[in-house]
């Protein structure tokens, strides 16, 4: 079985990260007993992932690069933010203990939607967060091997995602 829409891929990877002239660094890694595991053709992953694996079978092996501008682009100036401090004061104190340099935190915008920004830095009056991706800017190094492929249920087609390795969690 090729990796082909709608069928279940699972693979196994090493991520790593470069921006510009600095060092490679390790993101992430999976293990066989947890890979990654998505719906091939969903939309739910970098399109350029999916490219470098279309066709493979399983046990095959890939090593291949994506460009930040494929990836998760390139940091945007806007997505750097002045926020009031006082949006960070809980029970009448300003919070300390998570709103420091280099922290990601949850929030929220006027939908309602979930964004993480990280610290950058806290003044006298406004706390300012980075919502760029973590990876923004960075070229994505993936190495690894193609655990499985799997027909989609129709219950994962109908859903428009995977429900695990075998098809049956996460519903």
């Amino acid at each position: 079985m090729k990796v082909e829409t709608n069928k279940v891929v699972a693979v196994n990877y090493t991520l790593n990260a470069k921006k510009g002239n600095e060092p490679e660094k390790f993101i992430e890694q999976t293990s066989p007993e947890h890979p990654f595991v998505f719906l091939f053709g969903s939309q739910q992953v970098i399109p350029d992932f999916e490219t470098n694996l279309a066709g493979k079978s399983e046990g095959d092996n890939f090593d291949f690069t994506i460009k930040a501008e494929n990836a998760y682009g390139m940091p945007e100036a806007d997505y750097i933010v002045k926020l009031d401090k006082t949006i960070f004061v809980r029970n009448g104190e300003f919070d300390h203990e998570n709103i420091k340099v280099g922290n990601e935190v949850p929030m929220y915008d006027r939908e309602g939607n979930e964004l993480i920004g990280k610290v950058v830095e806290v003044g006298l009056e406004h706390v300012t967060m980075d919502f760029n991706h973590p990876l923004a800017g960075y070229d994505l190094h993936f190495t690894g091997t193609i655990h499985s492929i799997r027909e989609a249920t129709p219950e994962e087609l109908m859903h428009g995602h995977a429900h695990g390795i075998s098809g049956h969690e996460g519903h």
